[in-house]
C-alpha cells in the first residue's frame, strides 16, 4: 500500500500523525485550548496533500 506513496504523500502523513499525537499529548496534560489550536491542523495537512495530488494529476 505505502508503495504507491510518494516521498511528499508520506511527509505529510507523518506531519498529520505527529500533530494529532502531539494535540493529544496536550490534551491530556490541561492545554485543551493548545490541543484544539493544533489538532485543527490535521484535516489542513491532509486536505493540502489532496491539493497537491490533484495539481500534480493535471
Amino acid at each position: 500500500m505505502f508503495k504507491k506513496f510518494t516521498l511528499t504523500d508520506k511527509l505529510l502523513f507523518i506531519a498529520a500523525l505527529l500533530s494529532l499525537i502531539y494535540s493529544e499529548a496536550l490534551f491530556f496534560q490541561g492545554h485543551k485550548e493548545d490541543a484544539h489550536f493544533i489538532g485543527i491542523w490535521v484535516p489542513s495537512i491532509l486536505a493540502f496533500g489532496i491539493y497537491l495530488k490533484l495539481i500534480k494529476s493535471k
